[in-house]
Formats: structure tokens, C-alpha cells, sequence
């Protein structure tokens, strides 16, 4: 995976889907400092950028889970790449909303899924895997089965590890936080005295101050 994490790195860094500025730090809407900024929703302005993005997702789902029945995308950043991956591989598509509608049949889940069907899900983003997760347990509540999720980009914090495996689910990224600041390095996008700055950030994002 490390050759697709590059080409992914390289293709979020070039149309600023991630943004790396750890002089001018950035803040989440949970109030965090942050010297890097993810929107992975502008891949799908760029056709060749989603389809390669897609390609990989359906190669990872056939390698680790042939026996796929039913792909998932989590509102609203995974919806569409959820249902571009679908119609590739001809399986069904659902979603997972945040929270149930507050009108009509107040559905979670959005789509027609059957009890003891496994599920592919698939995110854009993890940070600390709280809302995906969320999603898992919405499915598994409903009765089917969560064999494993895809994501694009994952910021590799401790504590989303911690939070996937105590809910035992497997979790496969395209790319990663350290696979971004190599390539950025590597491209000049950062200097040198800059990453420490950007590893730190990571060991701790919630108390962490811009030096």
C-alpha cells in the first residue's frame, strides 16, 4: 500500500484537499489548533482523482473482502465515493446519517439493508474514529454484519487505534499522516524544521499549541 498512499498523498497535497500550514494553524470545528486541514470531498471535482480513488477502494474490498455484500458510506463525506464504489463492484448501497431523520420514518440508515448481510463501510476521513464508528454500530445494531472498513486518509492518532480495535473493526486507509508529511517533505510543500512541529501536533492534538 505504501506506493498507492504516495500516489494518494500526492494527488490530496496538489488540489489542496489537505492543507499543511503549521506556522498558520488551522482550527477544527472541535476547537483543536491543527497545522493540517482535510477536505477529502474535493477529490470528486477532479474525475481522475475520484476514479483512482475508487479503483483502489473496490481493489482493496475484493482482496480482503471477496465476500462483500453490501458497501456502506458514512454522511455526508463518504456518501458519494460509497456509492461511486458500489456501482463498481454491482453491490448495494446504503448510508449511514449521524443522526436518525427528525421527520417521516426517522431512518438512520438510509437504503434497504437485510438482517446478517456483511457490509463494506466506507469513510473519507478518521480522525479520532468516534462518528465512524458510530456508523458500525448503527449496522450491527440493525443486524448485519461489519466485516471491515475503507478509508481514504487517516490521521493516525492513538486514540482512533485504541477505538477500532476495542470495537473490533478492521480498518484499511489508502493513505496516512506520516505518508503525507514524506511526500510533502519530499516535494519542498514543507522544510526541514518543520516537521517536528507537525509530528508533535500528532501525539497529542487536543492540547497542542503552535510553538
Amino acid at each position: 500500500m505504501k506506493k498507492v498512499g504516495n500516489k494518494v498523498a500526492e494527488k490530496l497535497l496538489k488540489i489542496k484537499a489537505i492543507k499543511l500550514q503549521p506556522t498558520m494553524p488551522f482550527t477544527w470545528a472541535s476547537g483543536w489548533k491543527s497545522p493540517i486541514y482535510c477536505d477529502n470531498r474535493k477529490t470528486l471535482s477532479y474525475p481522475n482523482i475520484r476514479t483512482y480513488i475508487k479503483e483502489q477502494f473496490c481493489h482493496v474490498i475484493k482482496e480482503k473482502y471477496p465476500d462483500a455484500q453490501v458497501i456502506a458510506g458514512v454522511a455526508t463525506g463518504a456518501i458519494a465515493q460509497g456509492a461511486l464504489v458500489a456501482e463498481e463492484l454491482g453491490l448495494p448501497f446504503i448510508y449511514v446519517r449521524s443522526a436518525p431523520k427528525d421527520h417521516g420514518l426517522e431512518n438512520l440508515i438510509e437504503g434497504d439493508l437485510k438482517p446478517k448481510q456483511k457490509v463494506v463501510v466506507i469513510e473519507d476521513l478518521i480522525s479520532t474514529g468516534s462518528s465512524s464508528l458510530k456508523a458500525v454500530e448503527a449496522i450491527r445494531n440493525d443486524g448485519s454484519d461489519v466485516v471491515g472498513m475503507v478509508a481514504i486518509f487517516t490521521y493516525e492518532f492513538p486514540v482512533a487505534a485504541e477505538a477500532f480495535k476495542k470495537h473490533k473493526v478492521e480498518l484499511t486507509t489508502l493513505c496516512d499522516y506520516n505518508t503525507v508529511l514524506e511526500v510533502a517533505l519530499d516535494t519542498d510543500y514543507i522544510a526541514h524544521n518543520e516537521m517536528e512541529t507537525l509530528q508533535e501536533w500528532r501525539k497529542d492534538p487536543a492540547h497542542w499549541e503552535q510553538a
